[in-house]
C-alpha cells in the first residue's frame, strides 16, 4: 500500500534512516529516478513539497511522441531517443500509454510542401526503426477532408498521417512511485525541502517541513538529487550559496472541449504563427484537449494558470483549422496552465529552446536534472543514476546492480495480459452492480489490476468513483479532493460541471478514509472551488 499510513510511517523512518539517495521533486523525473535507484538496491527518500505530479508533470499535452517538429532543428538523436523510449512506455504501461494517429494537413503557401514532408514522415519512421504500430500514409485532398470533420478545406493540398501515442500523465507518475514504494523507496507529498546542513563543505542532509503539519526535521544521505523542474533556479538557490540560474521556463494552457463539439477520431497536427509552433488537437476518452502555447514566464510556477489572452490564442487557432465546428468559449469545459522546466541554451524564442535534458553534478554532493522530455523519463533516470553512482564511495558503488526500469510498472497490467482485457469486464460485472460501460471503463483505467482493486476496495453498492476514491487514498497517497479531481480521475478537466454533481459520494469516502469532520469536509470543497476560480478566471 501506498496511503497516509505509509506517508507516516516514512516520515518516521526519515528522522533516523541514512539514505543512499535522497530526491526532492515528485514529478514524473524525480519518480523516475526513485523507481530506478530502488529497483538496484539502494536505499531511497522522495519528497515532494505538494502533491505528486501537482506541477509541470499534470499539465502536459499528454502526449507521449518522438517529437516530429524537432527534425527541422536537426535533433535527430533527441527523436530517435524518445521514439525508443516510446516502444518501451508501450510495454511498461499498456493502460497509460496508447497507440493514437496524427493528421498533418498542409496548405498552399505553407513553409513546407507534400514532398519535404514526405521525406520527414520516412525519416521519422526510420528513427523508429519501422517498430511504430503503423508507419505513416500519404492522404489527398479529399481523403482529408473525409477523414477529419470541420477541417478547413481552402486550399488544402492534402494531409499526411503517422503514429504516435497520448497517456495519462499524472497517473504515469503515480504508478512509477508505487513501483519505487514496492522496491522500498520511502516517499512522502506535502513535504517540502527548506535547506541544507554542510559538513566539510557538502551537503549532508536535507531540512525538510511538513506542509501539513508545520513539523520539521532533517534526511541524512550519501548523495542528493533535485528534480523540481521550472523551480530548479530556487531550490537551487535555497539549497547552495552559488547558484547561477539556469532555466527559462516557458508557460503552456490548454483547453478541453467535449468530443461532441469537435468528434476527432485521430489527433491533428496545426501549425499556428508562420508555422512556427505546433498546436495539437487530440482526442482522449470523452473530451478532446487544444494545445499548446509556447510564451516565457518569469513568474513563480506556483501561480500560473490560464488567462484571457491564452484562451483566445488556441481559441483563434482551433476556428482556424475547424472553421465549421464554430468554437466558441462556451464550448470551452475547462483549461489547464503548466510551466516547461526548459533550460537556457540562448536560443533567440522560447519555442526554439532545445527540450533537452540537463544532469549537472557539482562538487558539493547535490546533483540537478532538469529540462527534457516526459517520453524519454526512464532514460533521463538511467542516465542520472550512471552520473550518481560514479559520485558514491567506490563500496557502493560495486554494491548495486544493472538498471531493471523496462520492466513492467505495474505487476498486474503487461502488454500481453493488455491484449485480453475484455475478458476481464465480465469478471468485474459478476462481482459487482456497476453497468457494463462503468465495468469497462475501470477496465480500461486499470487493466489487469481492475479486479485486485474491486476486491480490495468495493464496498455494498459503491459506485465506481468511490471505489476509484478509496483506491487513491491507499495506493497513491491522495490526501486531498482537488487532488482527486485533478489527478487521479478526469473529472474537473472532461466534464462541463467539472464533476460537482459527484462531489458528495466521493467526499463521504474520503471523510471515512481520512476521519474528516464537517468542518473539513467544508475546507476541502472550498479548496475545490479556488482552484476552479483560479483556473478558469478567464471565464468571468
Amino acid at each position: 500500500m501506498f496511503g497516509p499510513n505509509e506517508r507516516e510511517h516514512y516520515k518516521s523512518e526519515m528522522k533516523s534512516e541514512f539514505y543512499d539517495l535522497c530526491i526532492i521533486g515528485g514529478g514524473i523525473t524525480g519518480a523516475g529516478i526513485a523507481r530506478d535507484a530502488a529497483l538496484i538496491g539502494m536505499k531511497v527518500a522522495l519528497v515532494e513539497a505538494d502533491d505528486f505530479a501537482s506541477g509541470t508533470s499534470s499539465r502536459s499535452s499528454k502526449l507521449i511522441h518522438g517529437g516530429i517538429r524537432y527534425l527541422e532543428n536537426l535533433e535527430f538523436g533527441l527523436v530517435h531517443e524518445a521514439l525508443t523510449e516510446r516502444r518501451r512506455l508501450f510495454e511498461m504501461a499498456p493502460h497509460l500509454v496508447h497507440p493514437l494517429r496524427f493528421v498533418l494537413p498542409l496548405y498552399k503557401g505553407g513553409r513546407v510542401g507534400m514532398f519535404k514532408m514526405g521525406l520527414g514522415m520516412w525519416l521519422y519512421d526510420l528513427l523508429a526503426l519501422f517498430e511504430m504500430p503503423e508507419i505513416h500514409e500519404r492522404l489527398s485532398r479529399p481523403q482529408t477532408e473525409k477523414r477529419v470533420p470541420f477541417l478547413k478545406q481552402k486550399e488544402l493540398l492534402g494531409s499526411y498521417v503517422y503514429s504516435d501515442a497520448y497517456m495519462d500523465d499524472d497517473r504515469l507518475v503515480l504508478e512509477t512511485l508505487r513501483s519505487a514504494n514496492e522496491s522500498g523507496a520511502h516517499c512522502v507529498n506535502f513535504v517540502k525541502a527548506t535547506g541544507a546542513e554542510f559538513e566539510n563543505d557538502k551537503v549532508a542532509a536535507l531540512k525538510v517541513e511538513d506542509q501539513r503539519t508545520l513539523e520539521r526535521w532533517t534526511i541524512k544521505a550519501h548523495h542528493f538529487i533535485s528534480c523540481v523542474g521550472p523551480w530548479t533556479d530556487r531550490v537551487g538557490q535555497t539549497l547552495l550559496n552559488n547558484w547561477s540560474p539556469l532555466m527559462r521556463p516557458s508557460k503552456g494552457i490548454h483547453l478541453t472541449l467535449d468530443q461532441k463539439r469537435l468528434p476527432l477520431k485521430e489527433a491533428v497536427v496545426m501549425a499556428t504563427d508562420g508555422e512556427k509552433r505546433i498546436v495539437f488537437a487530440i482526442p482522449r476518452h470523452e473530451m478532446v484537449i487544444i494545445g499548446t502555447t509556447d510564451t516565457d514566464y518569469a513568474e513563480s510556477p506556483c501561480d500560473v494558470h490560464s488567462d484571457s489572452q491564452d484562451v483566445e490564442y488556441v481559441l483563434n487557432v482551433v476556428n482556424e483549422y475547424f472553421p465549421g465546428a464554430k468554437i466558441t468559449k462556451d464550448d470551452i469545459l475547462a483549461s489547464y496552465a503548466g510551466v516547461r522546466p526548459l533550460v537556457n541554451d540562448g536560443a533567440s524564442t522560447e519555442s526554439k529552446t532545445s527540450r533537452e535534458h540537463l544532469i549537472l553534478s557539482d562538487d558539493q554532493n547535490v546533483t540537478f536534472v532538469t529540462g527534457g522530455k516526459y517520453t524519454t523519463y526512464r532514460h533521463m533516470a538511467e542516465e542520472t543514476m550512471d552520473r550518481v553512482l560514479q559520485a558514491l564511495p567506490i563500496e557502493k558503488q560495486v554494491q548495486f546492480g544493472q538498471c531493471l526500469t523496462s520492466r513492467p510498472l505495474n505487476k498486474y497490467v503487461t502488454a500481453s495480459n493488455w491484449e485480453h482485457r475484455s475478458e476481464a469486464v465480465d469478471k468485474l460485472k459478476s462481482f459487482c452492480h456497476w453497468s457494463v460501460e462503468d465495468c469497462q471503463k475501470f477496465v480500461e483505467r486499470h487493466g489487469g489490476e481492475a479486479e485486485h482493486i474491486l476486491k480490495k476496495y468495493y464496498r455494498s453498492d459503491a459506485t465506481l468513483w468511490q471505489v476509484e476514491s478509496r483506491h487513491a487514498i491507499q495506493e497513491t497517497m491522495c490526501l486531498n479532493v482537488v487532488d482527486f479531481y485533478l489527478r487521479r480521475a478526469p473529472l474537473f478537466l472532461a466534464r462541463k460541471d467539472h464533476g460537482y454533481n459527484l462531489l458528495d459520494e466521493i467526499l463521504s469516502v474520503f471523510a471515512e478514509e481520512l476521519s474528516w469532520d464537517s468542518a473539513e469536509q467544508e475546507r476541502q470543497k472550498q479548496m475545490l472551488k479556488a482552484h476552479e476560480k483560479k483556473e478558469l478566471s478567464w471565464k468571468i
